[in-house]
């Protein structure tokens, strides 16, 4: 196909190929993955989804490589398998878009025989199979993993086989040798129109050449307007590439991602580091679409922006966990609360007690009213700008003519004013105890689980409010006790103390008692409410004019 389109001194031409031989391509070495690229981040099931594609003639979308004039620092091995460097003098090409894709189809179709076959998940994630009696795939599925360490079924034909014709021919000798002739042939036929499905396959592939980095990615952004982005921060990452040293800016953030998450705090999104990296370079547009500008800004202080983001993270942490009393980052009600604490430590020089205080109570007035829900662009300059007075004493944080959101009608953690409602709880009713009296590890349960953590106290179906978190608790029972006959138990018996460790009052007991759930529900709504309506008046801002409200989904 002819030439399409130049964007200055590079060309783009679609073309379409067969995968065979964009497969090939790879084995040579002639097409590679650059190392600013993603791992890769593919579910097992969506490596059997794009098998299942294939077979059903649908289209997996283009891929897009590009052939530089100079080289690219690439990947040495693509889907779990070594490819050889790239060839003296020919021409190497650079998947932009469609690694995910790639990897899955090179490391299964072109899998060794001898690769490791077990139970691990990095072993059996690569071999995929086509179940050839339907009966196996009672689940509607054609194509399946064997992850079990027993003997793979006959009838499953190994994807591996199917582009080496040996290969092929001896999975039929098997079949032929287990099966009677009858049956054999069906299978065998079978196999072959599956294998011809792979061979025949074609993929559209759009092909670069020539131009700079910044090009490249400009033409990227471009054409995959309309598909699965490539995210900012990679973008970003691509076009500053050779300005971090031998890592990437996503390789460089994906530390300080795993640094964070180890000191006990949890994951803290990559997108929210990477605004954060901007923002300490001195960049206020860290939403800007326009991430080749960006690059260019702050690509001179990019390096030192992600050392300063590393320490001042750590800052950003400790504060929350000592100051703040939020245990986990995924409890932190909007994302760019955490960035903007950023911008403060680094700032700011000596924090006193008095600026410590008033920040704590940012984090929670803003928590509570929902300051930060869909903040655009020039909003988030605003509030970077405001930040940065208060950090260096030009200004101050000035809430105080927000007002709370009503206590929310629904538990639902992606609403920030749910997890608001969390944290308030938990530093609320720090020593919570067991039916049996023994202390509960509450954030040691909230890190390895979510919402399964908060129970429902009333489980049957169809009571008004059952969705309220005054309807939710965090207790282990024994087998066979819920916790509406534990709290029934624990009153008839005066241990008030366990009760009171969760904010359960003896009159709302009473309700369950009488089998009222509607009304120990209303009664403990009323509670909980105007429990933590005291805590919101005490931070200086007005609470809502309702009682109750949604529970707006509203977090990042």
């Amino acid at each position: 196909m002819g030439e399409v389109g130049v964007v200055k001194d590079i060309s783009v031409v679609p073309e379409v190929q067969f995968l065979e031989e964009v497969l090939e391509w790879i084995s040579r070495g002639e097409l590679r993955v650059p190392k600013f690229q993603r791992p890769f981040l593919w579910r097992p099931e969506q490596m059997l989804q794009l098998f299942d594609s294939m077979e059903r003639g649908y289209p997996v979308g283009s891929l897009l490589i590009w052939e530089p004039s100079m080289p690219l620092a690439s990947l040495d091995s693509i889907g779990g398998r070594s490819i050889p460097s790239a060839p003296e003098g020919g021409k190497v090409a650079y998947v932009l878009d469609g690694h995910q894709r790639l990897s899955t189809l090179f490391g299964v179709l072109h899998r060794l025989a001898d690769a490791p076959q077990s139970t691990l998940q990095e072993d059996w994630m690569w071999w995929v199979y086509r179940p050839l009696d339907r009966t196996d795939s009672s689940d509607g599925a054609r194509y399946r993993h064997w992850k079990s360490g027993e003997k793979v079924p006959e009838n499953y034909l190994p994807m591996r086989s199917v582009l080496r014709t040996l290969d092929f021919l001896e999975y039929a000798r098997q079949v032929s040798d287990t099966y009677s002739r009858t049956e054999a042939d069906r299978l065998t036929k079978e196999s072959e129109r599956i294998a011809q499905r792979v061979k025949n396959y074609k993929v559209s592939v759009v092909r670069m050449q020539g131009g700079t980095l910044q090009q490249a990615v400009e033409v990227f952004s471009r054409i995959n307007s309309s598909g699965q982005k490539m995210r900012p921060d990679q973008m970003v990452s691509a076009l500053t590439y050779g300005t971090t040293g031998p890592e990437t800016l996503s390789d460089k953030m994906e530390e300080i991602q795993a640094r964070i998450a180890a000191s006990g705090f949890g994951e803290i999104p990559i997108m929210t580091i990477f605004q954060t990296v901007l923002a300490l370079s001195g960049e206020e547009d860290v939403q800007n679409p326009s991430w080749e500008m960006m690059a260019r800004k702050v690509q001179g202080q990019l390096l030192g922006a992600v050392e300063k983001t590393d320490r001042t993270l750590q800052e950003v942490v400790d504060f929350l966990k000592g100051e703040a009393n939020v245990p986990l980052a995924r409890l932190v009600p909007y994302n760019i609360q955490i960035m903007l604490l950023a911008v403060f430590f680094h700032f700011s020089g000596q924090v006193d007690d008095g600026r410590r205080s008033k920040l704590r109570d940012w984090f929670w007035i803003t928590s509570l009213a929902g300051t930060f829900a869909g903040a655009n662009t020039t909003q988030v300059r605003k509030f970077i700008e405001e930040m940065k007075a208060f950090a260096e004493g030009r200004g101050e944080l000035s809430y105080s003519s927000e007002k709370a959101r009503a206590f929310p009608e629904r538990f639902d953690l992606r609403s920030a004013r749910v997890r608001a409602y969390l944290l308030w709880d938990l530093q609320t009713f720090p020593e919570r105890k067991n039916l049996d009296g023994d202390p509960i590890k509450v954030v040691d349960q909230l890190a390895t689980a979510h919402r399964e953590t908060y129970r429902h106290i009333i489980t049957q179906s169809g009571v008004p409010g059952a969705s309220s978190p005054a309807n939710r608790i965090v207790m282990a029972t024994p087998p066979g006790i819920s916790i509406r006959q534990a709290f029934i138990k624990l009153a008839e018996e005066g241990q008030t103390d366990i009760l009171d460790s969760h904010g359960v009052s003896l009159a709302s007991v009473e309700y369950l008692k009488a089998d009222d759930y509607a009304g120990f529900i209303v009664a403990r709504q009323h509670e909980v409410a105007a429990r933590e309506r005291a805590f919101i008046e005490s931070l200086g801002i007005q609470s809502s004019d309702q009682e109750f409200g949604e529970a707006d989904i509203d977090t990042e």
